[in-house]
């Protein structure tokens, strides 16, 4: 079996071609350009080409297997990668190391998504880095006004009804005197911050027609607590559903498991891993808080974690983001959406279930979209409008034609009148009789 091991390089790799018949090898030395790696897989005809998983990995693949090549990614993350008291590392004593793995078959491979894949993952993180530049911009804005006693609006008030505040302080930095030159660096940072927001709205913008188009993002919204961003970035990590055995997989993927140390009769576990992509992470945590007020199925299993205790109130949270992950990837590899007789059913077979948490997952309603909600909105509005007009036109009715009981009840109303106009003058008689009272007591 002919193997061409790759140790790649950001502007330059190596080959390492070994024969496991013979036990032999040769080593190149190449640019990292397709031009140059096409040039190498056309000579050496191998019949495997392996790397290890890094940032080209992805288009070298797609390269490879252009030319019908059979490739393996592997991850350096695995035991057989480890090495220790190495003397010598080298270029080509990796590559070398890679080859005979590979022969031992002691690598794993890794999934490699498609171009399409890769470029909407892409754009699923950067829209993250975008709104991180966006709030290092206004931490930075806001530094300046504290360190120069100027107060500002608090929270997200400052960028919109206090925006005009802070563009009273802004100035050209060619016109600021040396006593000033905080304003000239105020009005860069709020022009960089308007060309940060654009853009942002315009990856939003693209990321939600993208999301209209793709089943599995619809699918995975109709969890109620789990919005767009979520969906996005939860299809964008699995990719492919199939490729996970089970849940248990799941959860070690996203880093959601403890760490577990086992020697003799010592087992313990430890805090989460936190292998995997944080940014998945970190937003199915945040997704596990939010579910608590729309999802009682994730309010029910959050109370039962957490016992009512509070030290045990953030390893509940860690508990329902490792459930939503697995909740996600069942609905996926199934193509079925949330559907809470399921949950109920699954919930059941762990034990009791509260009769009211029964109840509301029974009367639960399948959760809107936007345009469902868009359009529920405009037939709320259009029936409000339809009611009041039709409450308008009752009184001009009635008006129009007057009634024997409303005739007879005018003379009714001005007696009703005159009598109250007489104990209005009895009242005021009596107040002056008790005044004149008073004064002749204060003259005696």
């Amino acid at each position: 079996m002919k193997i061409l091991a790759l140790d790649l390089g950001k502007f330059n790799s190596v080959g390492c071609i070994f024969d496991s018949a013979t036990r032999k090898s040769r080593f190149a030395t190449i640019a990292t350009e397709r031009e140059q790696l096409a040039r190498l897989f056309r000579k050496c005809k191998a019949d495997l080409i392996v790397m290890e998983a890094c940032g080209p990995s992805g288009w070298i693949n797609d390269l490879a297997r252009s030319f019908g090549l059979e490739t393996l990614v592997c991850s350096t993350n695995e035991d057989a990668w480890r090495w220790a008291n190495v003397k010598r590392k080298t270029d080509k004593d990796d590559a070398l190391k890679l080859a005979r793995l590979a022969a031992l078959g002691e690598l794993k491979s890794v999934h490699t998504p498609t171009p399409e894949h890769r470029e909407f993952r892409a754009l699923v993180k950067y829209r993250k880095t975008l709104d991180g530049r966006i709030n290092k911009t206004k931490n930075t804005i806001r530094a300046w006004f504290v360190n120069h006693g100027i107060p500002i609006d608090q929270g997200d008030k400052a960028w919109h009804t206090g925006r005009e505040r802070i563009n009273s302080f802004r100035k050209p930095i060619q016109e600021c005197g040396f006593d000033e030159l905080w304003r000239g660096e105020l009005d860069i940072e709020l022009t960089i911050l308007d060309s940060l927001t654009q853009q942002m709205d315009l990856v939003v913008k693209k990321l939600e027609a993208i999301g209209k188009h793709d089943a599995r993002i619809r699918r995975l919204m109709t969890i109620p607590g789990v919005g767009p961003r979520t969906a996005e970035i939860l299809v964008a990590c699995i990719d492919d559903p199939h490729r996970f055995q089970n849940g248990r997989q799941v959860s070690a993927y996203f880093g959601l498991v403890p760490r577990q140390y086992q020697s003799g009769e010592t087992d313990r576990n430890g805090r989460i891993t936190k292998r995997g992509n944080p940014l998945a992470r970190t937003i199915l945590v945040e997704c596990a808080w939010a579910s608590l007020r729309y999802n009682p199925w994730a309010k029910g299993v959050y109370e039962r974690i957490c016992g009512k205790q509070k030290t045990r109130k953030k390893k509940a949270g860690i508990a329902l983001a490792r459930k939503i992950a697995v909740i996600a990837w069942a609905m996926l590899r199934d193509e079925t959406d949330w559907n809470p007789t399921k949950m109920i059913e699954v919930t059941q077979s762990y034990g009791r279930m509260p009769s009211t948490l029964k109840e509301t997952l029974e009367s639960m309603k399948p959760k809107e979209n936007a345009d469902q909600r868009k359009s529920r909105l405009r037939k709320e509005a259009r029936a409000a409008k339809e009611a009041a007009a039709k409450k308008a036109d009752r009184p001009t009715k009635t008006a129009s034609l007057p009634s024997p009981t409303t005739q007879n009840a005018k003379p009714t109303a001005a007696k009703s009148t005159r009598a109250a106009s007489k104990n209005r003058t009895m009242n005021d008689n009596s107040q002056q009789s008790t005044k004149r009272s008073r004064k002749l007591v204060w003259r005696v």
